[in-house]
């Protein structure tokens, strides 16, 4: 039907609906839609019905009476506010829209029409202030608009609202928290209407909205001081005027610096508080006149520290003796009273300060003293020191005013060594030396200040008066080592003639070390000697005598030597004495024997260059039997050419490289060096080298010995051809006899066949053939158990032996070859492998023993003179010929 328009036509239905009670919604909402088509009062029906939708008829009235839409939308309780502003703002209904905020008090509601998005916010808060706003009956109301526009920001707004409510007259004029929102806003954004609300305006909390003013942020100092002043005078007892007014006074003296006004002020006031409040000010601003006139007139002690500190610094010493004499009054404090005496002393009145002192006081007269003493105000500072007994700061006193008897005096009666040492310097530097003396015999009893005194006299060039002083000071009970030592170093520093003298009385009494590293600053090289000797320090004594050869004693240095721990003081000694007293040296090995590596010595000098210094010593230690000595005598005794001392060297002591002696004196031109050359190869065996060497010499008996030493054949056939070859006969038959035992009969028969020494040969080959015949004389007796073969075998041994003496002309006939060509001779041993054919067919034989082979003197097959006769072989000794001699298993062997 509503969309036909014939909603009229069930209007009596409707009613008659309603009249029963009916509540359902579509219902109101149709009845209400009818009522406002007709205009039948539908401002009552939007407001008293309670069973329409505010949405639908909303939005129905919209078109139709936009302030009906308004009415409906205000019925939804909220849910159509936004429907709500849209159509207040469309037709512009603002003062009914300010009307629906204010008695809403719905904060998000109106910080969304506060928005600045919102293009008609200005409309709203002009309706707000003019009508809405002075229309409202309810503090809770404007409270909350307040709030709102605060939350928004909008401070010029808020002014206009406030004045709207504070100062045309309404309800809430006299709302202390709204007038102090209107001050404190304007402090905030209107800064220049801030003083004529505070003019206007009595109920505000003046106090605390001053201390806002006055803040650095908003820094309205002129309203602060006129909030305070208002109200100081409105205040209703003393004390909270005098708070007022004082903090006018520092509205004025801390923020505006406006000292002069204050000043005004406060005569104006006339209240101690202000004035002290100015005092700190002008005390601050060090305007020390003015403070201390404003602290009498406030009688305020309170900040007595800082009107010293600040007097003190300017030298307002006269006005600070006046505001003390105020303090003192009031109050009893050591520093009250110690800064009134500086300041007396400081104002040179001395004769009050005096009085004062003599008076009962608090005062730190000791640190007050002090203070004056360190700056020069020497007669105040005597007083003071006078008064209390302290007389080592007295006695300081009357250094730096001149007066030093007095100065000593009061020294005595302080007895301390600090003030007997600043007494002394003064008197040294003024040249009071007879005080000065009376001073240090103070002193120097205490090692800790000795040393000080002294650097003092040598700084200010008295070391004469300074070694008087010291020598007093020797027959002091007190006197310590350190006495001594001091006059020692000052006798090497400006009277070293005594120093010697001081030393051998005192040494004992002093502190060597420090004594001895003075004379070695001094180069006093004997005191230095003489000090490290008494002191047990042998070793520095030799070390200093070697370093500084001036200061060398011999018996001095023996003595220092034989004590001496470290044993390269010795070496270091040697090399002194081979470059400073050479022909001192051999006493001095000779004493030190016992202590010494002689191999390091002897190293040592072969250096030099000069063993032969020091052959005695040599001599005496070879008994060691030391490589190294015996090398190094050996070597004296060669460049002396004393053979013998070196033969009996060589046979005493052979702990030496024998073969390097050897090869050096080989080629010696003296015989005898090269016959002790000789005899070291022997005595090493190295037997060539000994034999050749004596042959070269011509020595043959020592080369016949040497050779039978040796015990090797072929070295004596070597050296029995020799003497063939040099027609020595003698000799020839002397190594037959002498080296028997090592010759091969058939070499030295064969020798003596070719050079016809059957004479000299002849002795050799009886003592062969004795020795043979003892040998089978024992074979035979050892086999006299064998078989009859055998014993016919030893006859045919023995028929061979007798052929082959006819053979060698042991009868008297000549060795003759006649069956054969030309005869071969042998240079080697029989070998039974191999026979040797002589003549046309050969001769046959056979040796002594079962089957032996070979005759004597001829080799010949085994089958005998031309008949092949197999016989059995036995095996023949490795030497063959004369040297197998006669056994078991050979004969007569040999070869030619």
């Amino acid at each position: 039907m509503e969309r036909r328009n014939r909603l009229r036509i069930a209007q009596p239905w409707l009613e008659s609906l309603v009249a029963t009670g009916n509540t359902e919604t579509a219902t109101h909402n149709a009845i209400g839609k009818i009522y406002i088509t007709l205009n039948r009062d539908p401002v009552n029906f939007l407001k008293n019905n309670q069973f329409y939708d505010p949405l639908v008829l909303g939005k129905f009235c919209e078109k139709l009476d936009p302030s009906l839409a308004f009415l409906a939308y205000c019925r939804g309780g909220g849910s159509c506010d936004d429907d709500l502003i849209r159509v207040t703002n469309e037709n512009g209904l603002f003062k009914d829209q300010a009307r629906y905020l204010i008695e809403k008090r719905d904060g998000e509601l109106w910080a969304k029409v506060l928005a600045e998005e919102n293009q008609h916010r200005r409309a709203l808060i002009d309706q707000v202030v003019q009508t809405a706003l002075p229309e409202t009956e309810t503090a809770e109301q404007v409270s909350e608009t307040v709030k709102a526009f605060m939350a928004a920001n909008l401070s010029v707004e808020l002014i206009e609202l406030l004045e709207r409510i504070v100062l045309h007259g309404s309800k809430f004029s006299n709302t202390r928290s709204l007038q102090n929102l209107l001050i404190l806003t304007a402090i905030k954004s209107e800064k220049e209407r801030v003083q004529d609300y505070i003019n206007r305006l009595d109920n505000f909390d003046g106090p605390e909205i001053a201390k806002i003013a006055a803040s650095e942020q908003y820094e309205l100092y002129e309203e602060a001081f006129a909030i305070y002043v208002k109200f100081a005078k409105a205040a209703k007892s003393a004390e909270e005027r005098g708070g007022l007014n004082r903090a006018a006074c520092e509205v004025l003296v801390d923020n505006l610096r406006a000292l002069d006004r204050a000043k005004a002020f406060a005569e104006r006031i006339n209240e101690p508080e202000v004035w002290s409040k100015l005092a700190k000010a002008q005390l601050d601003d060090d305007n020390v006149h003015e403070a201390v006139n404003s602290y009498i007139k406030a009688s305020d002690p309170a900040h007595y520290s800082d009107v010293i500190v600040v007097a003190q610094r300017y030298g307002a010493f006269g006005d600070l003796v006046r505001y003390l004499k105020m303090v003192r009054k009031q109050i009893k404090e050591p520093q009250v009273d110690t800064e009134y005496i500086y300041s007396l002393a400081k104002t040179s009145k001395l004769s009050e300060l005096e009085e004062f002192i003599a008076a009962p006081n608090v005062a730190n007269i000791q640190n007050i003293g002090e203070r004056l003493f360190e700056e020069g105000n020497y007669e105040a500072a005597k007083l003071l020191f006078n008064n209390i007994n302290n007389n080592s700061k007295l006695a300081l006193c009357y250094i730096n005013l001149n007066q030093y008897r007095e100065a000593v005096d009061a020294a005595q009666k302080a007895n301390s060594i600090s003030t007997w040492k600043e007494v002394n310097v003064a008197c040294v530097k003024v040249g009071e030396f007879r005080l000065a003396a009376t001073c240090g015999l103070h002193i120097i009893v205490h090692p800790d200040h000795l040393e000080e005194l002294i650097q003092h006299y040598e700084r200010t060039g008295h070391p004469a008066e300074l070694m008087q002083l010291l020598e007093q000071g020797l027959g002091l009970e007190g006197a310590h080592s350190g006495v001594f030592t001091e006059l020692g170093i000052l006798y090497s520093k400006y009277l070293p003639e005594k120093l010697m003298e001081h030393l051998k009385i005192f040494h004992n009494r002093m502190n060597v070390p420090k004594m001895l590293r003075a004379c070695e600053k001094a180069l006093l090289w004997d005191e230095t000697v003489y000090l490290y000797k008494e002191d047990g320090q042998p070793d520095n004594a030799v070390k200093t005598m070697i370093e500084h050869p001036v200061a060398f004693h011999h018996e001095l240095f023996l003595d220092c030597i034989q004590k001496a721990r470290n044993q390269e003081v010795y070496y270091r000694a040697i090399a002194f004495y081979l470059e400073q007293q050479p022909m001192l040296l051999e006493r001095l090995l000779s004493l030190l024997t016992p202590n010494l590596d002689h191999a390091r010595v002897v190293h040592q000098l072969r250096r030099a260059e000069n063993l032969p210094l020091v052959l005695p010593y040599l001599k005496s230690v070879q008994k060691e039997n030391i490589s190294v000595v015996n090398e190094a005598l050996n070597e004296l005794y060669i460049d002396d050419e004393d053979y013998a001392a070196l033969r009996d060297s060589i046979d005493s002591h052979d702990n030496f490289d024998q073969i390097a002696l050897a090869v050096k004196i080989e080629n010696h031109e003296l015989l005898e060096f090269r016959r002790l050359a000789a005899a070291l190869y022997r005595k090493n065996k190295r037997w060539a080298q000994s034999v050749s060497l004596s042959k070269a010499d011509k020595m043959y008996k020592d080369a016949i010995d040497t050779a039978a030493q040796s015990g090797e054949a072929d070295l004596v056939e070597d050296l029995l051809r020799f003497f063939v070859s040099v027609q020595d006969r003698e000799c020839f038959a002397a190594v037959l006899f002498t080296c028997y035992e090592l010759i091969r009969p058939d070499v030295a028969l064969e020798l003596a066949w070719r050079n016809n020494y059957y004479d000299f040969f002849m002795p050799y080959i009886i003592q062969y053939l004795r020795h043979a015949h003892e040998r089978i004389k024992a074979l035979e007796a050892r086999t006299a158990s064998l078989d009859v073969a055998h014993k016919e075998a030893e006859s045919s041994a023995a028929a061979a032996v007798g052929d082959a003496a006819v053979s060698l002309g042991l009868y008297g006939n000549h060795l003759m070859l006649t069956d054969g060509g030309p005869a071969l001779l042998a240079n080697e041993a029989f070998n039974p492998t191999t026979s040797y054919e002589i003549g046309g067919g050969g001769g046959g034989g056979g040796g002594y023993g079962a089957g032996g082979a070979g005759g004597f003197g001829m080799a010949l097959p085994p089958q005998g003179y031309g008949q092949q006769q197999q016989q059995q072989q036995v095996p023949y000794p490795p030497q063959g010929g004369f040297q197998g001699g006669f056994g078991p298993q050979g004969g007569y062997g040999g070869s030619w």
